[in-house]
């Protein structure tokens, strides 16, 4: 029963909120209605049965103390003309059997209770057979008195005013209740979309705490967190700059104090440095992370064209095919060093490169394949770790430093994705960046 609930009840806040407030009000005004209002018209329809009955009884009355056949026709007159009934005289006979009787009818036990009562003859009543009429006979000494009476003078009834009370009240309250449920829902979404936008890495331009005090509450404590990681960001920026403009500088020195040395012996010094420098540039753009760069919209499919273009330039063959819309934002120098790290450890080990990107509704996907030897499955997962390097592990960027498959990684989540590893229909390793649009 649990998972059946769980199954049919709304997923969404507004759907849920809505059917809280909707359905105890519809539920309690349905019974205080019903049983309030049932109870007025059934007093109405046992006063009105009551007094036609009287009327009945008292031309059965009449007819009694004035059998003569010359008073028929001035009984019928009085009838017709003061009590709004049609009366008639039939043969004297049997009456006719009962007829089907409705699951439930008040105007039926209320006529039938009354006529025993005030009467106490035999009697027979019809009130299936015509629906602006209700038939009476009464079975009187030497003939059948028949009377024809409006329904609507012996029973009233509630359910047109029931279900247009009903419909009328229910409709304001579902319109209220939209109203206001809107306007306190739209700034929680606005809170998702600010903080999915800077989970992507994106500007969160205009936005300020709105709507109730809750909402307010946690919107506020969203912008003061904004604004702490934006800080921290700013002061390893700011660090990480000095620190470069410091190291570059010393290697600058040794770079020109070798040149002035002129000696065979200096040439390894001289690789040392330059290494050092490419270690140097490798170690800050994974500190860095290329956080100061906004977010624009970028085509993936030329992007990918460049990256093929480069592959080719040294060498390899290559094929891109990009499926779908190819407007997406991003941060491009971050996104491209991701994708160019993927590419570049391919085009290390393999000699065919394969690029295949798809974008949907959702997600950006972008897989690089190559022919290469691949990566055994219990070491995927190692190889995005910084630093690390392993012989066949392929995680080697340009430098050597290990930092190739974690700077890519880093990107990709700090885009609101991730990276992952698997095997290539080529024979070598596939890597997959998924990145939500």
């Amino acid at each position: 029963m649990s998972r059946w609930l769980n199954g049919v009840m709304p997923k969404g806040l507004y759907a849920r909120a809505l059917l809280i407030i909707i359905a105890p009000m519809v539920i309690l005004q349905s019974v205080i209605a019903f049983v309030f209002m049932e109870r007025h018209w059934n007093l109405v329809t046992q006063r009105l049965s009551a007094d036609v009955v009287h009327d009945i009884a008292a031309l059965v009355d009449v007819y009694r103390v004035y059998p003569q056949d010359a008073d028929r026709t001035q009984l019928r007159k009085i009838a017709q003309d003061r009590l709004g009934l049609v009366v008639d005289f039939l043969p004297s006979g049997d009456l006719p059997p009962p007829g089907p009787k409705p699951f439930f009818s008040l105007l039926d036990q209320t006529l039938s209770q009354e006529m025993r009562k005030q009467i106490a003859r035999p009697f027979w009543i019809d009130t299936v057979g015509k629906s602006a009429l209700v038939e009476i006979r009464v079975q009187l000494d030497n003939t059948v008195m028949r009377i024809f009476a409006r329904r609507s003078a012996a029973y009233a009834s509630n359910s047109e005013i029931f279900l247009m009370w009903m419909v009328g009240t229910s409709t304001v309250l579902l319109t209220v209740a939209i109203i206001f449920l809107r306007n306190q829902i739209r700034p929680i979404l606005r809170l998702a979309d600010a903080a999915e936008s800077f989970g992507k890495g994106r500007d969160v331009p205009n936005f300020r705490p709105r709507g109730a005090r809750e909402v307010r509450r946690a919107a506020q404590a969203f912008i003061e967190m904004k604004t702490r990681v934006e800080r921290m960001m700013e002061q390893r920026t700011a660090m990480l700059a000095g620190v470069s403009h410091d190291l570059r500088t010393i290697l600058t020195r040794f770079k020109l104090e070798l040149a002035l040395i002129d000696s065979p012996e200096t040439e390894p010094m001289k690789r040392d440095v330059d290494e050092m420098a490419r270690m140097l540039e490798a170690y800050l753009a994974f500190a860095r992370g290329d956080l100061g760069e906004s977010a624009a919209p970028t085509d993936m499919a030329e992007f990918l064209e460049e990256l093929k273009l480069d592959a080719e330039r040294h060498g390899h063959r290559t094929t891109v095919v990009f499926h779908g819309t190819p407007i997406v934002t991003v941060r491009p120098a971050a996104f491209k060093r991701c994708l160019g790290n993927l590419v570049s450890n391919a085009a290390r080990y393999a000699r065919s490169i394969s690029i295949t990107g798809h974008r949907d509704h959702r997600y950006l996907t972008v897989t690089v394949d190559d022919d290469g030897p691949g990566i055994p499955v219990d070491q995927r997962e190692e190889v995005f770790k910084p630093f690390l390097r392993l012989d066949d592990a392929r995680n080697q960027d340009e430098g050597g430093t290990g930092l190739g498959l974690a700077i890519a990684r880093d990107i990709a989540r700090s885009h609101g994705g991730d990276i992952s590893l698997g095997d290539s229909p080529l024979g070598g390793l596939r890597a997959t960046v998924r990145v939500p649009v």
